[in-house]
């Protein structure tokens, strides 16, 4: 009796591993289908925008300077022509410096924006990942060597229609 237990358990287990339920998920889509990331790309190639005119007004600034300087320093005592010389390059460092600081602003503006919309599709992938009974839902776009998707559901459409989304 105890023989016919085991060899029921040995037959029985290996067969429940194969039921377990993988998915896969290409969020991309969903990120895109979604209203909160088209506002956000709104506002942040408006930022954008704001950014580059900033830029552009300090770049023409400079050019100009740039100009009149070169225009005038064989005429300008040493003096003078080392301070504009000094007035140029504190101009070029300070562009330099908005360049890098604009650039900054932009990746955590696009972080910040970004983070609260993948937090609701984490959380919808969650919900569906729960309600479906699976095991594991692999993200397509994570640089996972290999997903099987004919042994893995796609869950992009239910999770798409858990967030409301065609």
């Amino acid at each position: 009796m105890l023989k016919k237990i085991i060899l029921m358990a040995l037959i029985v287990i290996p067969m429940s591993a194969f039921a377990q339920k993988f998915g896969h998920i290409n969020p991309m889509p969903i990120m895109q289908a979604m209203p909160e990331y088209t506002k956000a790309q709104a506002e942040l190639e408006e930022l954008k925008k704001q950014y580059e005119g900033e830029m552009k007004i300090m770049q023409d600034e400079l050019a100009k300077k740039s100009e009149e300087y070169d225009k005038q320093k064989d005429s300008l005592p040493q003096n003078i022509r080392q301070r504009r010389e000094s007035e140029l390059q504190d101009l070029y460092g300070r562009l330099q410096q908005y360049a890098q600081e604009s650039n900054q602003n932009m990746q955590k503006a696009t972080q910040d924006k970004l983070a609260a919309i993948s937090q609701k599709i984490e959380a919808a992938i969650k919900e569906v990942g729960t309600a479906g009974g699976f095991i594991y839902i692999f993200d397509v776009t994570a640089g996972i060597p290999f997903i099987n998707e004919t042994l893995s559901t796609d869950v992009t459409a239910q999770v798409k229609a858990k967030l409301g989304l065609k």
